[in-house]
């Protein structure tokens, strides 16, 4: 039970990494970008090619591969996501859908479909890190779950307490009004497309750091695309119960039933979760029609 209790923290922590991307970008323009799940790709990635340029040096390879995703999310929205202005919002999300696409292409052509591993240039291990039950994790099985923690911590307090955070939930929650009191909407969308490619590229590159690389990771982005949903797609307080109980009907299906089940487990609970309450767990009614 301890491992599996584990384990199931490990896999929300993937999966609130990734949710919160859905739903920053959601809350701020009301568009889904389902290219998130190759944004955790392109983390990765990013992180390999910085790994591979300063081998040894993580210090320099990590902040860098961070950037480079946060700003890869600016550029998506000044060049594809702008012009969209005034276009209806399914208009957009066939922009990210496509978005995706060539971003698994060219991840193909400049890095080949082989698996890659970047903590060998790293020149770091990944040692088995033994917890009270008797389970076992990784050691970049308790990084996920710190920079998950540290990341909502992080975001809580930015939106609370800071000007920039405030106006980005003013922006969320009152778009007219806040138009009328002067917000400049195009830096509010452009710091949510940021954040959100920083979620995803954070969860990319510890994923590839303890597992693997390639560029099919984006079917991550599928799963936890259905935990946004189940928490709220407008809601960044139900990303985290909604990853954890994902989650722990993930660990469930491949610890006592079928392991082929972890695949559909996500979109099980998310088809129940449409039949009881569509708008999700935290969700706001009136968001339906807009999904």
């Amino acid at each position: 039970m301890a491992q599996a209790l584990a384990t199931t923290l490990v896999v929300a922590s993937l999966y609130a990494l990734l949710g919160a991307g859905y739903v920053l970008v959601y809350r701020a323009s009301r568009v889904l970008n389902l290219a998130q799940g190759d944004l955790l790709t392109l983390g990765g990635y990013f992180l390999f090619a910085t790994a591979a340029t300063f081998p040894g040096a993580p210090v320099l390879a990590l902040p860098l591969a961070a950037a480079l995703s946060a700003l890869t999310g600016v550029l998506v929205y000044v060049a594809l996501m702008r012009p969209m202005a005034g276009h209806p919002v399914f208009a957009a999300v066939l922009v990210t859908v496509t978005l995706g696409i060539l971003l698994r292409a060219a991840i193909v052509l400049v890095f080949t479909d082989r698996t890659r591993h970047p903590l060998q240039n790293l020149g770091l291990s990944n040692p088995p890190r033994p917890l009270a039950g008797g389970a076992v994790v990784s050691t970049f099985d308790l990084v996920m779950v710190g920079a998950a923690v540290a990341f909502f911590a992080a975001l809580f307090v930015f939106l609370k307490v800071s000007p920039l955070g405030i106006r980005m939930r003013a922006a969320g929650e009152r778009a007219l009004l806040a138009s009328q009191r002067g917000i400049n909407f195009h830096g509010v969308f452009a710091l949510s497309w940021a954040l959100s490619a920083f979620a995803g590229s954070l969860a990319g590159m510890i994923y590839s750091s303890n597992v693997r690389l390639e560029p099919s990771l984006g079917i991550l982005g599928l799963r936890a695309f259905a935990v946004a949903l189940v928490g709220g797609l407008d809601s960044l307080g139900g990303v985290v119960p909604a990853a954890l109980l994902v989650a722990a009907v993930e660990v469930a299906s491949v610890r006592w039933g079928n392991p082929l089940l972890s695949d559909v487990s996500p979109f099980l609970c998310l088809l129940v979760m449409l039949l009881v309450r569509p708008w999700g767990l935290f969700g706001t009614k009136e968001e339906l029609e807009r999904v």
